[in-house]
């Protein structure tokens, strides 16, 4: 078995709803023991991706892998090693808290007892309440503590916090899916798409930015730190200053705020040159290059 095989590998997918091309061409993988961050707009195809590694749509060309098995083969095996919260969650009416979670766990071979507990006291569950009486924010709890508890190898995330408040999504994130990841390192992976990007900041070691079902910018986390930055610039008179190889330059009187792409150095060296009363410059944030993926398109057009 290689262990450095993609979890997940996705080649040239396309998958159209009449005319339209929800996801064009995509292609992208995701190696063992990380959290991939899949990222783009409402409509960018994030979901119809996900589904069709579920085989819950059919690519109508490409291919998608998971553990390097077709998943309208292989889509039993597949699905044993995997634990997957939609956007939208929805359980058996009938059935209390404590009803799912044994429902659910009839289907495992793995179920850790002691996470569950922990999980239900950190999320304040009542094992006796019917789920049709749970609050959208608790619906979402009891379908990501179904998820924790089997301690699969891959957790697809759709949107998995934006039913939670504040406070408890900040934990969910941080400790319940960061003990997940470090209970097997090297084994557990994260595929989350979200539009709250901030929050899973910490986590993310590699990302994808898709629109319109294309893949826009697919970097390393740390790289692009690294790469793109945000210069706040003071000049000492209100003049024209030539910035070429900008992202974006935004002034404000004396004041700049300029985006670099990769050229930091040689920007810093053009404002130097004009004696700025203040320089400062710090890495875009993962949000930030989301937010100007825009610019990144033109840039990398």
């Amino acid at each position: 078995m290689n262990t450095d095989a993609p979890v997940i590998e996705i080649q040239n997918l396309v998958r159209r709803y009449g005319k339209h091309d929800a996801v064009d061409g995509l292609s992208l993988a995701v190696r063992p023991g990380k959290c991939y961050g899949f990222f783009g707009r409402n409509g960018a195809g994030k979901t119809t991706t996900i589904k069709c590694l579920l085989n819950l749509l059919r690519p109508d060309s490409g291919n998608v892998r998971v553990f390097g098995l077709d998943p309208r083969k292989n889509e039993v095996t597949i699905k044993s090693r995997i634990a997957y919260v939609p956007d939208v969650v929805a359980f058996y009416p009938w059935m209390s808290v404590r009803d799912t979670l044994e429902y659910l766990a009839s289907f495992r071979e793995n179920w850790n007892q002691d996470i569950e507990k922990d999980l239900l006291n950190r999320f304040q569950l009542d094992p006796a309440k019917k789920t049709t009486s749970l609050s959208k924010g608790q619906r979402t709890q009891l379908a990501l503590i179904g998820a924790i508890c089997p301690e699969p190898e891959l957790l697809l995330l759709d949107e998995p916090t934006s039913g939670l408040d504040p406070i408890v999504r900040r934990e969910f994130i941080e400790t319940v899916i960061g003990a997940y990841q470090s209970g097997d390192p090297n084994r557990r992976t994260v595929f989350v798409s979200t539009h709250l990007i901030s929050e899973f900041e910490g986590l993310i070691d590699e990302f994808t930015i898709i629109e319109q079902g294309r893949e826009l910018l697919t970097m390393e986390a740390d790289a692009a730190r690294d790469r793109f930055k945000k210069i706040n610039a003071r000049l000492p008179e209100e003049i024209k200053i030539n910035l070429p190889g900008a992202l974006r330059v935004k002034r404000n009187g004396r004041e700049l705020e300029i985006l670099a792409n990769g050229n930091s150095e040689q920007l810093l060296a053009e404002l130097k040159a004009h004696q700025p009363e203040a320089l400062k410059i710090e890495a875009l944030s993962l949000e930030e290059i989301f937010v100007a993926s825009d610019i990144l398109k033109k840039a990398n057009a």
